[in-house]
């Protein structure tokens, strides 16, 4: 079923949610469901409006006594805060990070003949983070092996850096997944 985009109370994204969850936290007062013009209705002004509307992006939600829309788009109404978030460490966001390419090689290759290198090898008191582990694929991993890059002749292709946390980069991870309509213009402000 959906997701739906939570808003603070500024119209600033902070969250998505499944649509249990946003149902919910709109039929405990917490939030507003959003209409495509932003309009704000409660629980039981949303499950009126959407008797109304013969199909929606979200899909429909069936009890034996009411059928509701999913909203795309709620609103906390007490919630002013953005979250402050970093980028977790994880083999999956280095190799997001360098675009599934070999650091030293420049090669595109999937996850799977993938491996991450430490930059100042750890038996060099080389750390576990951002700035020192990359992506390698293997023949160049083998071939650097304890060295580094310079000793072993093998230049990185660009430095390693800590990413920059975005809501828009947590809502989709894959480059190819589909975001809704109704999103980007309410996530606009979120890349610049």
């Amino acid at each position: 079923m959906a997701r739906t985009l939570v808003l603070n109370r500024s119209f600033r994204a902070v969250a998505v949610a499944d649509w249990r969850r946003a149902v919910t936290l709109v039929y405990m007062g917490l939030a507003e469901a959003l209409d495509e013009d932003l309009t704000p209705y409660d629980f039981q002004a949303w499950i009126a409006a959407s008797s109304n509307w013969a199909q929606v992006p979200g899909g429909f939600v069936s009890s034996p006594t009411t059928r509701f829309a999913v909203p795309e788009v709620i609103r906390l109404v007490r919630y002013d805060r953005i979250p402050h978030r970093e980028v977790a460490f994880t083999r999956h966001n280095v190799f997001a990070r360098d675009r599934y390419r070999c650091s030293y090689c420049g090669k595109r290759k999937p996850s799977d003949e993938l491996d991450l290198d430490h930059v100042i090898p750890r038996s060099r008191e080389g750390s576990n983070e951002w700035t020192n582990v990359v992506t390698s694929c293997r023949p160049c991993n083998l071939k650097k092996a304890d060295r580094l890059p310079d000793e072993a002749g093998m230049p990185l292709k660009a430095p390693p850096v800590k990413p920059r946390w975005t809501l828009m980069g947590s809502l989709v991870p894959h480059p190819r997944a589909h975001i809704p309509e109704s999103w980007k213009k309410l996530l606009s402000a979120e890349t610049r």
